[in-house]
Formats: C-alpha cells, sequence, structure tokens
C-alpha cells in the first residue's frame, strides 16, 4: 500500500475492543553494528532474584548490545561477579579488555518497592565514574531496568538513551487464507519488544498511528459507517475520542508539538488538503489550497514549520510550509517520489521514503541539502526517530513477511524486529519523563 494511494482501501467495519491483553514479544536481531563498539561488562547485579521477572542486569546489557554502539562481555567470561567497587579484582578485570563495567546491586524496600544501586567503573583506571540509583516496584522492574541502560548511555556516549519508550505499530498475527477476514491489531510494547498490549482490534487495516507530544495518547486512522476517520485514544483508560469523521478522506494525523492541535489530510473530492484541528474547540482551518494532493503532515519540533508531501509538481515531493508567514518551500530534488517525511528530534534532518520502482528510507540535511539512503529496500516505508535521534525505525519486508527494521542515523546500526505475522506502521513514542 503505497503513500498517496493509502486512502483506496475499501470501505470497512471496525471492530472495537479496549483490550489490555498482552501480545506475544517481538524478536530483535541485530543484523549490522559498528566496528568500534565499546567493550562493556554489566555484572549481574546482586539481589536481582529477589526481584520480579527477568533479572535487571540481562535487561541493561540486552539494551546496550542491541544497540550495536557496545560489545557486551559474556557472563561466563567475567572474572568475578562483584556488587561494588571494593569487591572488585582491577587487575583480573583489566585482562578482559572491556573499557568500563556496571556493577550493583537490588535491594527490596518493603512493599513491593525496591532500590536498584548501579556503579559505574572506568576499568583501566580503576575508578568510579558514576553512581546512581534508580527506583523501582514489582510491576515497573523492566522499565526502571531501561532506565539504567539510558543512564549508562548517555554518561559513556554523552547523548540520552531511549530504551525506556515504547513502540506503537500494527500486527496482522495471522494471515489469512483468500476469502478469510483478516484480523488487525493496534499495539503497544516497550522499545525492545516487550510488554506488548493490544489497543485496538479490527477486522480491517488500520493506519497512520502517531504520538501524541505527552505519550499519553495515540491518534491513528481506522474506518466505520462507510467512510475513514480519525480517533484518538488514551492508553491509560482506553477511552476513545472521535476526532475526524467528514465526507471523504479523513487521515494522516499529526500532532502540534504542544498538544493542542493536529494537522490532518481532508478531502471530500478529487484533492486532498491539510487542515489544522483545533483539539479543544474542534474547529478547522484549511492550511493548503490548489488542485494538488496534500498529504501526510508533520510538525517540526518547535511548531514553526510543517513538511508534508505534494504532488503539486506533477510527482510526489516534500515541502514545507512556514507557519509564521505561510510561505512553502520545496525540500526534496533527488529522484521523482519521496513522501511520509518526519523531522528529526533536533530539527535539523528530515526522513521520508524515496524511490520510484523500489522504495528506500532516506534523510535529508534541512540546511545543506546532503542526502542519504539508510535502508536496502525494495519495499520500505513510514519511518519513524526514536526521540533521541540516534535509531530510525520502519516498515520494510523480510521474505514475504512484513516486519520492522530499524537503522542508527548515521547508517552504521542495523536491526530487524519480526513478531507474529506481518508487522507494520511503526511510531517511535517520546521519552518518557525522568
Amino acid at each position: 500500500m503505497r503513500v498517496l494511494n493509502w486512502w483506496r482501501v475499501c470501505v470497512v467495519t471496525l471492530l472495537m475492543a479496549t483490550t489490555s491483553a498482552f501480545g506475544e514479544p517481538l524478536r530483535i536481531e541485530v543484523t549490522e553494528g559498528v566496528n568500534s563498539a565499546l567493550p562493556v561488562a554489566i555484572v549481574p547485579f546482586a539481589g536481582a532474584e529477589q526481584a520480579p521477572g527477568a533479572p535487571v542486569s540481562a535487561i541493561v546489557d540486552a539494551d546496550l548490545a542491541r544497540s550495536g554502539r557496545f560489545n557486551t562481555l559474556a557472563t561466563a567470561e567475567m572474572p568475578q561477579k562483584p556488587s561494588s567497587l571494593e569487591q572488585m579484582n582491577i587487575p583480573a578485570w583489566r585482562t578482559t579488555g572491556v573499557n568500563y563495567a556496571a556493577v550493583g546491586q537490588v535491594i527490596p524496600q518493603g512493599g513491593g518497592n525496591y532500590m536498584i544501586r548501579v556503579v559505574l567503573v572506568d576499568v583501566p583506571r580503576g575508578q568510579q565514574l558514576m553512581a546512581f540509583q534508580v527506583p523501582a516496584t514489582a510491576d515497573d522492574m523492566r522499565s526502571a531496568a531501561h532506565r539504567v541502560s539510558d543512564l549508562i548511555y548517555e554518561q559513556l556516549l554523552g547523548e540520552r538513551g531511549a530504551f525506556n519508550t515504547r513502540i506503537a505499530y500494527v500486527s496482522v498475527p495471522n494471515r489469512p487464507r483468500i476469502g478469510q477476514p483478516a484480523e488487525y491489531l493496534l499495539m503497544v510494547s516497550d522499545a525492545d519488544g516487550e510488554n506488548g498490549r493490544t489497543v485496538l482490534k479490527s477486522k480491517e487495516p488500520l493506519m497512520s498511528p502517531v504520538w501524541s507530544p505527552d505519550g499519553r495518547q495515540l491518534a491513528y486512522v481506522s474506518f466505520e459507517s462507510g467512510r475513514s476517520q480519525i480517533f484518538s485514544q488514551d492508553l491509560s483508560t482506553g477511552k476513545r475520542r472521535l476526532l475526524s469523521s467528514k465526507p471523504g478522506i479523513n487521515g494522516a494525523p499529526g500532532w502540534s508539538p504542544d498538544g493542542r492541535q493536529l494537522a490532518l489530510a481532508l478531502s471530500d473530492g478529487a484533492n486532498t488538503q491539510i487542515y489544522l484541528m483545533d483539539l479543544e474547540s474542534g474547529s478547522l482551518r484549511q492550511l493548503t489550497q490548489g488542485a494538488a494532493i496534500n498529504t501526510e503532515p508533520t510538525w517540526s519540533p518547535d511548531g514553526s514549520k510543517l513538511a508534508f508531501t505534494s504532488d503539486r509538481g506533477g510527482h510526489p515531493q516534500i515541502y514545507e510550509q512556514d507557519m509564521a508567514t505561510g510561505q512553502v518551500r520545496r525540500l526534496t530534488y533527488q529522484g521523482n517520489y519521496n513522501a511520509r517525511p518526519r523531522y528529526s528530534p533536533d530539527g535539523k534532518s528530515l526522513v521520508f521514503i524515496s524511490g520510484g520502482s523500489t522504495f528506500r528510507i532516506a534523510v535529508q540535511d534541512l540546511q545543506t541539502g546532503a542526502f542519504r539512503v539508510l535502508s536496502q529496500g525494495p519495499e520500505d516505508e513510514s519511518p519513524s526517530f526514536a526521540p533521541n535521534g540516534a535509531m530510525i525505525i520502519y516498515a520494510s519486508q523480510y521474505g514475504d513477511t512484513g516486519v520492522l527494521s530499524t537503522v542508527s542515523f548515521d547508517g552504521k546500526v542495523r536491526q530487524r524486529v519480526a513478531g507474529n505475522g506481518d508487522i507494520r506502521e511503526a511510531a517511535w513514542s517520546p521519552f518518557r519523563p525522568r
């Protein structure tokens, strides 16, 4: 299903389900990392066996290894398993070749509460690099472990980690036989694919999930009463709100950075235009004009600009409108097809689909115009930046199955994310509050 043609899906009937049932975890495979991955050791934390779920240190180890930026030392190769700097035999650790080692404890606090205490050690110097503690409960132990990963990542690489984030995606668990209806699931999971839960079930496609800036809601496209509709849904309560059900096309929602407006594509005729909706009043303001198809709006991080896809020049290309002046400029010129734009979190780059006979993920510097293809195709789509800008998740094909893939901003780290059946339409969440 190609961009600019998505609304040609036949009219469907939606089956609602505000279930929080957990699904099978996604499987993440690092297919390409960097040669200069940093050697680190995550020593099993003392007391972890008393805490529920997977050991905290194992989650942290998996997070860092999955990033492709770290080469983690196997537990069997560790000379000892200390829980503090004082217990470390530094000369023995220096023989392992690791630059840094994380040692720590998971300490019960009573009432189902825990404290994770961690010391990050500079092994060659035999000195403490940092020490911190993260509170946890029995119910959020995985999230606490991801926070530990984020702190280590930030200390060693100088940028905020995004392990304690989430992804939304659409899954088709079982491919139907001819004549049999499919079931489509709008899912949310942790960034590592765990804790997946179903937000919505449908007998027909669900499209274009997008996170609210506070990470509490999703907006998405579904179908009811013979036409496309846009809804928002609160992820904690399951409360659903109908945002747009105009005659014709209702699609491509995009939240403003302040959460007060929604950009969307509407059409009751041959042309599709971009509108802005005030989410408090529901009032609409038309933003684009003319005979072209204008769709897929996305806001710049500071809310000053809106990028969108338009065929006003004869082929789908990406344009940008200044929200203060109304001036529009064309951003992409490489090839005859560029669509589905998304700004990087720092607002300096744009990721999008680029192609013609094949479709790949590309990124462009907005100041210099430098253009780079990041993915390997041939049917890549729906790119979304991690909130730290380090990785991009997108939909791709592996054999005859729809999977998600991630690629680092520099193109050096690649991963494949597979699930039970086809998975598509991924969107990476904002950061959670620290």
